[in-house]
């Protein structure tokens, strides 16, 4: 599974959901692609007000305040 993860820098909530998604990835196998929506016009009118943003297969998992429970769950039945 990859893990699409949009982020840009300097971003303190992207920090703490990245230490999350380590955190499930103990427990759960998955690869995390991180991208910087500061490089894709794209990216940034479509997450810049909701970053961090977890997302697989092009659905967003969570955004914004990022949490364990959550995205361990969703990363479970993905497996």
């Amino acid at each position: 599974m990859i893990v699409h993860f949009y982020t840009r820098p300097n971003c303190g909530l992207c920090e703490e959901a990245r230490l999350m998604l380590e955190l499930v990835q103990e427990d759960v196998h998955f690869d995390i692609e991180e991208r910087n929506i500061d490089t894709s016009d794209e990216w940034t009118e479509k997450y810049g007000l909701m970053i961090p943003v977890i997302a697989v297969d092009d659905e967003i998992v969570q955004a914004g305040q990022i949490d364990y429970m959550t995205i361990s769950k969703r990363f479970q039945k993905n497996t």
